[in-house]
């Protein structure tokens, strides 16, 4: 499983490369928005246990998560895009790998892992019995392990996007002038 990691952490960092260069934005970026919508699906998770529980699950159900929302905006939500993409730009000048990348290796892992032993069951689930609270779970596995992903590449240093410069293109010919015939 190791070498399984190793190779997805270097495909990832090849496409978050090419996504750098096409758009302009970090793998950083992409895990922040990532993250966004992993929250997002976790509380429509909870919402629709929310309309099935009783008023006892539904107090406990809000409490729980006005404690999750208050412990995101503590942690997750507390530091910009900006200053975690500056750390990473510093730390790629200084020619240091992320490490993320070791660190977080038995993690990935353990999600990946995950992944692969639950996409069964799960696909079981929804097809057969109609819980669709399973695709809802198993989303939150599957993003969870791509953010890990992500997280662990290192960003290229900060470059034009091309996209950008590629929508400009055709929009600054139209604002040149027209040239006008020389009057013989």
């Amino acid at each position: 499983m190791t070498y399984l990691d190793s190779a997805l952490l270097n495909l990832a960092e090849a496409l978050c490369r090419k996504f750098q260069i096409l758009t302009g934005r970090t793998n950083v970026w992409l895990a922040v928005q990532l993250t966004n919508l992993s929250v997002i699906v976790y509380f429509v998770w909870a919402m629709l246990f929310f309309v099935r529980n009783g008023l006892i699950g539904r107090i406990v159900l809000g409490v729980f998560f006005s404690g999750l929302l208050y412990l995101l905006a503590q942690t997750v939500f507390k530091d910009s895009i900006e200053l975690h993409e500056a750390n990473a730009y510093r730390r790629v000048a200084k020619g240091l790998r992320n490490p993320r990348r070791v660190r977080d290796a038995i993690l990935r892992i353990s999600f990946l892992t995950l992944c692969v032993l639950l996409s069964f069951p799960v696909a079981f689930a929804y097809s057969l019995l109609r819980l669709h609270i399973a695709v809802l779970t198993y989303s939150l596995v599957v993003l969870t392990t791509v953010v890990l992903y992500l997280l662990a590449c290192d960003p290229l240093p900060p470059c034009p996007a091309k996209l950008t410069a590629w929508f400009r293109k055709p929009a600054a010919a139209e604002l040149q002038p027209a040239e006008v015939p020389a009057e013989p």
